[in-house]
């Protein structure tokens, strides 16, 4: 089982990165507020900041170390991808603790699996929006990666 869980979350990393991998300067620059919400780099940044929140929250331990991005300053590639990478560690680590019972650590009420879910549900939510916001910006992700984000046998 522990495996199993692990692999999910892996996977859902592996998407967030190859999406960020296929996404042009241009297109990380790209929003379809009208009144400075984010654009696509902050929202890769906001995926990062709420695990940051949930180990601050759920596991103080691991959060120390994890970069918080400044809301109005959109962050580079390289930035994006080495605080997903270590927030995805923290955040595995995390899950792992809840389900072998770990002292002080608190997934959901409703368990390690609500927990994951949560997770993956708002990262997923997020590549919906910036898949949106790339395409009525004109900065379509070709098809094949539009595709690759849901052949979660193959990441």
């Amino acid at each position: 089982m522990k495996e199993s869980l692990v692999e999910a979350w892996r996977t859902n990393h592996r998407i967030n990165l190859l999406l960020l991998e296929k996404i042009s300067g241009e297109g990380l620059a790209c929003t379809l507020s009208k009144r400075g919400g984010r654009d696509v780099a902050r929202q890769f940044a906001h995926m990062h900041d709420v695990r940051l929140h949930h180990m601050e929250k759920r596991a103080p331990d691991l959060a120390p170390g994890l970069v918080k991005f400044a809301s109005k300053d959109p962050p580079e590639r390289e930035a994006l991808v080495a605080a997903h990478e270590a927030s995805t560690a923290a955040v595995e680590t995390f899950l792992v603790d809840v389900l072998e019972g770990a002292p002080r650590r608190r997934g959901f009420r409703k368990g390690i699996f609500t927990t994951l879910a949560y997770f993956i549900a708002h990262e997923s939510h997020h590549r919906g929006s910036i898949l949106l916001t790339l395409k009525e910006c004109g900065h379509k992700v070709d098809n094949t990666i539009a595709y690759a984000i849901w052949d979660w046998d193959r990441r």
